[in-house]
């Protein structure tokens, strides 16, 4: 038990404040830590003058205090000056759900059923096409979302495969060694077989990249079809056993911190969690899907519509079951 300081009841100077000089910072970067994006993905947004400081358009590389008023379009942002801990959710995405914030054939998607955040905007790490199931990781960091998705960090992606078929010894050095895509060579860091029965057959592959659909292109390339396709891990995180299709769970402050580190980037305090949202972390949640509204892209480009939904009454894998 920690002993309580001595109390010291002498009476003290009394001295007049002294006003704190305002601290500056980057708007690039405060921009980032609010869920907006990369800080790269920032740098360019102000430079669209869409960001104005106190009325002014605002510049690549300008400064900020907590006394100014910054606002995207005509919206007022509240600037994390003080980091805290991002928030991070984990998601079972089942198939037939497209990751997209806007799509012009008003199809089901992940945003529509993701809770509400106060100064911020969820960021999927990563896409999942329609067809695709599994883990899917959202934070309202677009730090920590931009070091899990970029080429040159190498995070390692896990699948599960199940095949029509099975593979050939050689096709599956073939696969390790790379095969020529449309956009250039491509190959899995490791393919292992888990098994299967009759027709169908499981593998377990494990790629550095997220290019798009790649894992059914280096099997289509081969000749093989894909009939189910589930990614099981990304980076560190582990799609867990007791997150069910179509459910999500938000991480505790110690899992998030522990990403962070894993990531190399800075662990800020934990923020302020009422006791509901504490006695949440950890827990599994069938979220409630909203109606979607109308929302604005940072880059409205990005917004690429995905492949026709197609339901699926596949098994699943046998470690996931």
């Amino acid at each position: 038990m920690v002993r309580p300081f001595k109390q010291d009841d002498s009476p003290r100077p009394v001295r007049a404040a002294v006003p704190r000089a305002q601290s500056t910072q980057r708007l690039h970067k405060l921009l980032a830590l609010a869920g907006l994006g990369s800080r790269r993905d920032m740098e360019e947004l102000i430079a669209s003058g869409r960001v104005t400081v106190n009325g002014i358009v605002a510049q690549v590389g300008a400064g900020v205090t907590v006394e100014d008023v910054v606002k995207l379009d005509r919206r007022i942002l509240r600037l994390p000056f003080e980091a805290e801990l991002p928030r991070v959710l984990l998601y079972h995405k089942p198939e037939g759900e497209i990751v997209s914030q806007d799509d012009p054939e008003n199809r089901a998607t992940v945003f529509d059923k993701l809770p509400k955040v106060t100064g911020g905007r969820w960021v999927a790490v990563g896409r999942l096409d329609i067809n695709t199931s599994g883990l899917l990781i959202f934070t309202t960091s677009g730090e920590m979302a931009n070091h899990f998705m970029h080429p040159r960090y190498e995070v390692e992606r896990v699948y599960a495969v199940r095949l029509m078929g099975e593979l050939t010894e050689g096709q599956m050095l073939q696969l390790k060694e790379g095969v020529q895509l449309e956009d250039g060579m491509a190959q899995f860091d490791s393919i292992q077989d888990k098994g299967g029965e009759g027709a169908n057959h499981w593998y377990e592959v494990m790629l550095r990249e997220g290019r798009n659909r790649e894992v059914r292109r280096l099997f289509d390339a081969l000749g093989m079809m894909v009939s189910r396709l589930m990614r099981v891990r990304f980076g560190p995180v582990e799609l867990p056993s007791r997150l069910k299709r179509g459910q999500m769970m938000e991480l505790p402050p110690k899992e998030v911190a522990a990403m962070l580190e894993w990531a190399g980037l800075e662990v800020a305090r934990s923020a302020q969690r009422s006791q509901k949202e504490t006695d949440s972390f950890g827990k599994t949640f069938t979220p409630k899907e909203r109606k979607p509204a109308t929302r604005k892209l940072l880059n409205p480009a990005a917004a690429k519509p995905q492949g026709a939904s197609q339901e699926s009454t596949c098994r699943a894998p046998p470690h996931s079951r």
